[in-house]
């Protein structure tokens, strides 16, 4: 599988945990909305990286990465990289807490998030979701989806 395919997979894999995002946001299952956001900016990312002849860390974070190899970024991408490197890493964070809660303190996932943190990440998904798209058609020629 050649690095176009596997990051349009990626990119595919990551519409689908926004679109269940949405869905959590809907019900109210805002830890849910958190981790899936996180899990669609790493995709997003790594299929950003491996657009450009990147192979991809296999850790959650790969904002220093991104910035490690900026100048294989067109122009406009390389000025939207420590904002897509921030999110990555804020989200990153979160990641843990989202699933199994803060375990020293004995606070569930339900407890530690809210409406807004849910909001905030689903807007930083969909930010990245954008960005990431915009290249893939400009390296590629094809939309995403």
């Amino acid at each position: 599988m050649n690095n176009v395919a596997m990051a349009r997979a990626y990119v595919v894999q990551a519409v689908e945990r926004i679109r269940h995002s949405e869905e959590a946001m809907e019900r109210g299952n805002h830890p849910y909305v958190v981790r899936q956001c996180q899990e669609a900016v790493e995709l997003l990312l790594k299929a950003a990286l491996r657009l450009v002849g990147v192979e991809p860390p296999k850790w959650h974070d790969v904002g220093a990465i991104l910035k490690s190899e900026v100048e294989r970024f067109p122009s406009w991408f390389r000025s939207e990289v420590p904002k897509l490197a921030r999110i990555s890493r804020k989200l990153r964070r979160e990641r843990e807490p989202a699933m199994y809660g803060d375990e020293e303190s004995g606070l569930p996932p339900n407890e530690l998030y809210d409406e807004e943190d849910a909001r905030e990440a689903l807007r930083w998904a969909t930010q990245v979701f954008q960005a990431v798209s915009k290249l893939f058609k400009e390296l590629t020629g094809m939309d995403v989806q």
